[in-house]
């Protein structure tokens, strides 16, 4: 049996692909090859489309989308979107 070594723990999110591959989000800045230790924690199920809104409009990745520069359009702009074929 191995001796435990001591370890950091980094959390971040990322997509594990139907072929079981993992990609991260972002990646970590590393000076140097090394193993590592991956636990996954995965919801049950997906969540639903009020579960995503809220957990967009909460994400601080967005708030640049605050800023009154942003606000560039309108009700006005653009054209309505017709999905009838």
């Amino acid at each position: 049996m191995l001796p435990a070594l001591a370890m950091r723990a980094i959390e971040t999110t990322g997509i594990l692909t139907t072929q079981g591959q993992l990609h991260l989000d972002r990646p970590f800045p590393q000076d140097k090859s090394s193993r590592v230790r991956v636990i996954v924690l995965m919801p049950d199920e997906e969540p639903d489309e009020e579960t995503w809104l809220k957990a967009v409009s909460s994400n601080p990745s967005f708030a640049f989308l605050n800023d009154p520069e942003e606000d560039i359009y309108t009700l006005a702009d653009g054209k309505p979107v017709n999905d009838e074929r």
